[in-house]
């Protein structure tokens, strides 16, 4: 934009207030070619010693420390994740491997957002901000290609505020941020203005979908006699699952969606928790609307009584919201024949060996722990 840039100069980025000494500039000629000085017009690059990736955003102003500019280009904006998950290794040992990963990852990458997070039920790992649903199996399959890391990850959900009694706002990027009730006062979720172009033989369904998904009409246009351009605000929460998937499915493949973000609206947002033996498992909870809590709530319990192996004791897997149980299912012991042995006689020696295995089983019950298999985490993401 104007002024130069010199080796031994010290540089500040506007974005973060960083400031490095510059080692090296150039200008590209097909190749780098260090010069003493980058005026206005070149096209070149700059060296520095910067240890930290994150403190240079790409679009940023950078200006000189000792004669700075009074204010960056306008036009820059910072990346923000839409859709939020937990990244887990597999294996916990894994876990400073994972964070190297994810550091190479976002030297490529700088839309990927993470930071540390511990789960009762996981053990260490990442909270991470992606683009959308996308993006998050691109930087999966990537950690499984490129760096072999096999890991889990936990059900995603999108960035939420939450305005409490005292007039604070605070973000919620995952269910174990949300405050006691006693303290909120409203839940906010992000809303997006969804334009969807089809034909006109697929309008009905179209806006049944979108009807489905909690959307509220806009308006619709007739582009030509047969195609129809369709406005509805939507919940993000409800895009970023399947939305765009049942819409190509409906339609044929003949509708295509475009979005913009529209800003955050009050809605009744509750957190639906899953439990185990009455063990709250933190990497299954989820914000979702009270209206699909039920039947969120029924569809994850039913598919985790398919995948948790039996047990020598019953397993209660519970949805709750708050303190009140809005589903149940149960995994049945699996019961060895303690009587087998016993031939003919008085039917008390039945009965005493039955109550001696029901008191064992009781005692096991206190003890024993439930682990959630990994395919568990995966058909959480693929439940319809």
């Amino acid at each position: 934009m104007d002024g130069s840039i010199s080796k031994g100069d010290t540089a500040r980025f506007m974005a973060t207030e960083a400031e490095y000494e510059v080692a090296e500039v150039g200008i590209l000629r097909l190749q780098q070619m260090p010069v003493k000085t980058v005026e206005t017009g070149s096209v070149g690059y700059m060296v520095a010693g910067i240890k930290n990736v994150s403190e240079v955003k790409v679009g940023d102003t950078i200006t000189l420390a000792k004669n700075p500019a009074a204010t960056p280009i306008k036009g820059f904006q910072e990346v923000k994740p839409m859709v939020f998950a937990g990244i887990y290794p597999v294996d916990t040992e894994d876990f400073e491997e994972l964070r190297d990963s994810l550091e190479k990852l976002k030297l490529n990458d700088a839309s990927l957002i993470y930071q540390p997070e511990t789960s009762a039920a996981l053990g260490y790992g990442f909270r991470a901000g992606f683009l959308g649903m996308l993006h998050m199996e691109i930087i999966q399959e990537r950690l499984e290609r490129e760096f072999e890391m096999s890991v889990i990850t936990t059900v995603p959900n999108v960035g939420y505020k939450a305005i409490l009694t005292d007039g604070e706002e605070i973000e919620i990027n995952s269910p174990s941020d949300l405050p006691e009730t006693t303290r909120l006062k409203e839940l906010m979720e992000p809303y997006i203005k969804a334009q969807v172009i089809t034909k006109a033989d697929f309008i009905g369904r179209v806006m049944e979908l979108c009807i489905e998904k909690r959307g509220r009409f806009v308006n619709q246009v007739y582009l030509t006699t047969d195609r129809v351009e369709i406005a509805f605000e939507l919940p993000l929460a409800e895009v970023v699952f399947d939305f765009f998937d049942k819409l190509k499915t409906i339609s044929r493949g003949y509708a295509s969606f475009d979005y913009e973000l529209m800003g955050f609206l009050p809605s009744k947002l509750v957190k639906l928790d899953i439990m185990l033996n009455g063990d709250q498992v933190d990497a299954l909870s989820a914000l979702i609307h009270r209206d699909k809590a039920f039947d969120w709530g029924k569809k994850i319990c039913q598919k985790l009584k398919e995948l948790i192996p039996r047990q020598q004791y019953e397993v209660a897997i519970q949805a709750a919201i708050g303190s009140k149980v809005i589903a149940r299912e149960t995994v049945k012991a699996i019961r060895k024949d303690v009587t087998a042995k016993c031939y003919g006689g008085d039917i008390t020696r039945k009965r005493k060996l039955l109550e001696k295995q029901k008191a064992g089983k009781k005692r096991m019950r206190q003890v024993g722990s439930v682990e959630v298999p990994q395919s568990a985490f995966h058909a959480v993401l693929k439940l319809d």
